[in-house]
């Protein structure tokens, strides 16, 4: 019988699973820590146990899981070949993500409908082409540009002039950095992602349903920014997940994929029209799926690492999670963040639960909590309820706990969900078709 206490080697990029690491790691699982970029790799410290090169630990882990895309599923692949319990993809579930171009073309050969797009490497070339073809169109800079959120932009003006004007401005100061971009048609309706945890065979229900909140300022205004809260519930399959994440299953399986994925989409009463790809966890989505999940973490993703099928048992109703950051968020600016953020307390005015970390370490003697790090992005709290208007009043009620210098936050998280939920219904995108 294989023992409770299972040992687990997270390889990260820039700390971005940390909060996982830790909750597992309260489990009484033991669990060790890699962080790749050097000015990220104080994040959990005082938290989890931290080594300096993981493929040292390869041979003591039971399960090794990849947090993220840029080449890890390439690594996870290997190790999964060698027999290694693995969380993570493929060189090609990395490119669904990484490539625009190539994730839209998949969907496309698995029979799922996608919106008209062009790729460009010369942005004169897709200047001339507004030009020749006015309509609303959406720039998304593929490869590691698309990580700079505030780089996307989506057109407002029926003849493609402001797409023009950013074009010209992106020529100028960001050539060096976008070396291929898609203009995408633009279409308009409920912004809803689907995604699944998939054990390498078959995806793992119930499925999760998400909308995320990018924008910097709520009534969505300013800034694009990695993220900046979630509102999601659980669900059986419906028509969104089987017209979309379903068709993909069996590359999936071809591939050995093991973790969780998701596609976000626009719906309207037209159709389903697929944005992009999330081929690992999301950020903060796995925080929050976490408050909804009645299964210990530690337990549940071991299963899946070795293509077991584990019993997902969730809570009823709804989870809101919001990102408590601090400046330079959604920058990158060193001495913003050295000035404003470095070392900031992360003080609560009373205990607290929903409260997961991200760029957070504990100081040594004291254990208390400072930001560090180098995004600005320093928790994510959350909330349930039968109801999206009980999950959200929770969330924001533990956000009153947390005090940090110069922190700020969206105080709008859920409040979509009113008018998004009566249009899902109507459409019937929440049923099983």
């Amino acid at each position: 019988m294989r023992p409770n206490v299972e040992k687990f080697l997270f390889v990260s990029l820039e700390g971005l699973s940390v909060d996982l690491a830790w909750t597992i790691a309260k489990e009484g699982h033991d669990v060790k820590y890699y962080v790749k970029v050097p000015a990220e790799r104080e994040i959990g410290d005082g938290f989890v146990e931290k080594v300096e090169d993981w493929e040292e630990h390869i041979d003591w882990a039971d399960v090794i899981l990849f947090d993220d895309v840029l080449g890890q599923g390439t690594l996870a692949q290997e190790l999964r070949a060698k027999g290694k319990a693995v969380i993570g993809g493929s060189a090609y579930t990395d490119m669904l993500e990484d490539d625009r171009t190539f994730g839209q073309e998949e969907m496309k050969k698995a029979g799922i409908n996608i919106l008209p797009y062009q790729e460009f490497t010369s942005f004169d070339d897709a200047i001339a082409f507004v030009k020749q073809n006015p309509n609303k169109y959406v720039i998304k800079p593929s490869g590691e540009a698309q990580n700079i959120k505030r780089l996307l932009f989506i057109g407002q003006e029926d003849d493609g002039a402001d797409v023009v004007r950013v074009l010209e401005a992106y020529k100028k100061t960001w050539a060096y950095h976008i070396k291929v971009f898609q203009l995408q048609k633009r279409v308009t309706g409920v912004e809803v992602a689907v995604g699944a945890f998939f054990n390498g065979k078959e995806f793992i229900t119930p499925i999760n349903v998400n909308f995320e909140h990018k924008k910097l300022f709520p009534g969505n205004l300013g800034p694009a920014t990695g993220e900046m809260g979630t509102s999601m519930f659980w669900s059986a399959p419906n028509k969104i997940f089987n017209n979309t994440l379903k068709k993909m299953e069996a590359k999936l399986v071809a591939e050995g994929y093991a973790g969780y994925i998701d596609i976000n989409t626009i719906v309207n009463a037209n159709g389903i029209y697929p944005l992009e790809w999330t081929s690992r966890f999301g950020y903060p989505t796995i925080s929050i799926q976490q408050e909804g999940m009645r299964v210990p973490m530690g337990q549940f993703f071991a299963a899946l690492a070795r293509g077991e099928k584990p019993e997902l048992k969730v809570k009823t109703g709804y989870q809101v999670g919001v990102r408590i950051v601090t400046s330079p968020y959604p920058f990158k600016d060193q001495e913003t963040f050295d000035t404003y953020s470095k070392d900031a307390a992360v003080i609560f005015k009373k205990p607290t639960d929903g409260v997961h970390i991200v760029d957070v370490k504990r100081t040594n003697g004291d254990g208390n909590w400072v930001v560090t790090g180098t995004s600005g992005v320093v928790l994510v709290v959350c909330g349930t309820g039968i109801t999206m208007r009980q999950a959200k009043k929770q969330a924001y009620t533990r956000v009153q706990n947390v005090l940090i210098p110069n922190m700020y936050y969206r105080t709008d998280i859920g409040d979509r969900w009113q008018e998004d939920s009566d249009l899902l219904h109507n459409w019937g995108y929440l049923r099983d078709m």
